[in-house]
């Protein structure tokens, strides 16, 4: 099964801010080891119960604007009761049932099949985490 199955553990730094990471540069590095130009399916997954991946259009304020919307529809008060952390952490440990921790794209002559705007996307709020992981399976 290791030709079909292949995956690795990227580490990214997220920092102490509220932050959208472009991976899209490390899925397609990864595809290039793991596809070798076959078709299949790319999962990207993040192991954290506080931080989510999107499909989005970065560069020209659209991930400005989800941490913007993502503020209005969660925000950073003591509403919440899960309540350890920095103020409004409780949020954070929402953020995965609208921003999911998951995301499967399809890969094609090994490479990674998005629309023209669109990348791959680590949403993080949780201020108190600076460091996550991601994990990238390619199943050809």
């Amino acid at each position: 099964m290791s030709d079909t199955f292949t995956t690795r553990v990227l580490n990214v730094a997220s920092g102490s801010s509220e932050t959208v990471v472009d991976l899209t540069l490390d899925c397609e590095a990864f595809l290039r080891e793991a596809a070798q130009g076959r078709d299949g399916l790319l999962n990207i997954f993040v192991p954290h119960a506080t931080a989510g991946i999107a499909v989005i259009e970065t560069g020209a304020g659209s991930d400005d604007d989800l941490l913007t919307a993502l503020h209005t529809l969660l925000p950073a008060d003591d509403r919440w009761q899960h309540r350890h952390g920095s103020p409004g952490h409780g949020r954070d440990h929402v953020l995965p049932a609208i921003v999911p921790p998951h995301a499967t794209l399809p890969v094609v002559n090994g490479r990674l099949e998005l629309g023209t705007w669109q990348s791959v996307c680590l949403v993080d709020t949780n201020k108190d985490n600076p460091n996550r992981q991601v994990r990238l399976s390619f199943l050809g």
